[in-house]
Order: C-alpha cells, then structure tokens, then sequence
C-alpha cells in the first residue's frame, strides 16, 4: 500500500515537473509576451522575467522593444525638375504597443519596409535636385511624417527617417561640375578686379605723393635697380628718367628751331648803295648789332646733348659697378 501510494505521488511529481517545464516562460527585458488562449488575446501584456501559461491552450509571442534599423532599398524616380534619381535610406522604429503589433498587422517590419519605399519615392517626385542635395533635414521631416502616419495603427512609432545617398547620372554630375567651376571662375575674377581697385587707389596716392618729391622717384627706381640685380640675372633692364628726356627734348627744340629759321630765310637779296647807306644809319654799327648766327645756336644744341649723353654714360657704369 504504501509503495502504490509512493509511486502515485512520484507520478504525479514527475507530471508536475512536466507541466511546470511545459508552463514556463522566460521573458527577457526588452521583450514583452502577448498571450493568446483558445486564439483570443489574454490578459495585459506579460512583463519582463517568468511567467507561466497552460500548455497546449495558451500561446505566447515574444515582441522585441529595441529600436530596429531597416535600410530602404534605393528607388529611381524623377525630380520634380525632370532629373533621374536613385535615392536610399534608413528608417529607425521601434514597436510602443506589442499587442496592435501582432494583432493589427501581419508582419510590422514588412509593412513598414514598405511604406518606407512608397514614401520614398512620392517624395522624390515632389522635391527638386537641390532639394535632395541641400535640404535633407526638411525632406527626412516628411519622410518620417509620412511613414508614421498608418505606422501609429500598427503599434509603432518612426523613430528617424535618413536619406544616406542620391546617386545622379554621368551627364548630370558633368553638368554640376561645370556650373561649380564657372562659380568659382566668377567669384576669383570678381576678388581679382577688387584687389586691382584697390592698388590703384594706393598707386594713383603713391602717384601724387611722389609728384610733391621729385626726389622719391629717383629713389624708387634706385631700389628697383638693386632689387633685379640682387637675383644675379644676366640682363638688366634700366628704366630712362623722365628727367633726362625732358632735358633732351628742351636740348632739341632749339636745333630745330634754327634749322627751320635757315631754311625759311634763303639767299640775301640784293639791295643797292644807297639802300645799304640808309640802312646803316638807321641801325647803327655791325658791331653794336645782336648775334644770331644760325651756327652758333646748332652749335649750343649740339653740346647739351653731347652733356645728356655723358651723363647717360656715368650712369650706366654707375649701374654696372
């Protein structure tokens, strides 16, 4: 009697720990358990840790909490300014109602992954190109609006929406490249004919500054001089003075002026004696008369430029010393 009732009571232990295996549930911390019994949902949401549910009448469905990371398949579509696109993404979400998860929708993350695409691609079709280059953060803005919208009904809330690549055609990216490198052009030309403003300013003062001190100018071009022979060149370019050129033009003026009075004046005229005698009265002696002899005044020119070119010589060896 008694070995029957040992073996009753081992029975059904053995039976209760079959049961209880059967039972048992874990729910890890970012799981929620839904319960169905009898196909119906059960009770609340089961918490975190173990719990139990009746075999072969209740099921049980883990649901994970965690913020899922689904890539958006890249979609072609047609900006708005008729330009070819292949746009891809990222969407981040999480499920906030386990139950509407798994009762609402047949698969969520298939659904959303959808969603995503269409989304996509109305999106492309109301944006322009530089929209999609320039204006992400309003154009991901829409993208998570839309997507989030029929995702509320599943039990899931759109964390973010990023658009990560906007692949442009060959043709396009040529396009764009010129139009940066005639921006670029535009706005060196535009620094360039500034910065040349502004020197001629400073040379147009330099200019005047230099008129009221004839001295600066010869200092200038005394510099300039030792500047270029410092770098050891094997020409050296000597600027004249303006100076000297216009000694040598007031040297030359008066040359011309006396060939030009000899070749007006001709041979003398004939005149008789009585006409000489008249003459001589009237003007007095030779002697007392002004010299203007055209020779004489060739002559002066002749040695101020034989002067100039003297001096151009000193210079130059002034120069090569």
């Amino acid at each position: 009697m008694v070995e029957e009732l040992v073996g009753v009571v081992a029975a059904v232990g053995a039976g209760a720990l079959v049961y209880l295996a059967a039972a048992a549930r874990v729910v890890k911390q970012y799981e929620r358990g839904v319960v169905f019994r009898l196909g119906r949902l059960h009770g609340n949401v089961r918490r975190p840790g173990f719990t139990l549910v009746i075999p072969a009448v209740d099921r049980m469905r883990k649901v994970n909490l965690q913020i899922v990371t689904m890539p958006v398949p890249a979609q072609e579509g047609i900006t708005r300014d008729n330009v070819t696109v292949r746009v891809d993404a990222v969407v981040y979400f999480k499920v906030v109602d386990p139950s509407a998860a798994i009762i609402n929708v047949e698969d969520y993350r298939f659904a959303v992954s959808q969603m995503a695409q269409t989304s996509l691609r109305s999106i492309i079709g109301k944006s322009e190109l530089d929209d999609l280059l320039s204006n992400r953060e309003k154009l991901n803005q829409g993208l998570e609006l839309m997507i989030d919208s029929p995702a509320v009904e599943w039990g899931v809330t759109i964390d973010r929406v990023e658009i990560k690549d906007v692949s442009l055609p060959d043709t396009m990216k040529r396009s764009m490249a010129r139009q940066a490198e005639a921006d670029r052009e535009r706005r060196a030309r535009l620094i360039n004919a500034d910065a040349e403003y502004q020197a001629s300013k400073k040379l147009a003062q330099a200019a005047r500054q230099m008129a009221d001190t004839p001295s600066a100018l010869q200092l200038r071009l005394l510099q300039t001089v030792m500047a270029v022979a410092a770098e050891k060149n094997s020409t050296l370019v000597l600027p004249i003075p303006v100076e000297l050129l216009r000694f040598l033009e007031r040297g030359a003026q008066p040359a011309a002026k006396s060939a030009g009075q000899a070749e007006t004046t001709g041979p003398a005229e004939t005149t008789g004696p009585a006409e000489i005698a008249g003459r001589a009265e009237t003007t007095g002696s030779a002697e007392d008369a002004e010299t203007t002899d055209p020779a004489e005044i060739a002559e002066g020119s002749a040695d101020r430029t034989e002067q100039a070119e003297q001096a151009l010589e000193e210079l130059r060896r002034a120069v090569e010393q």
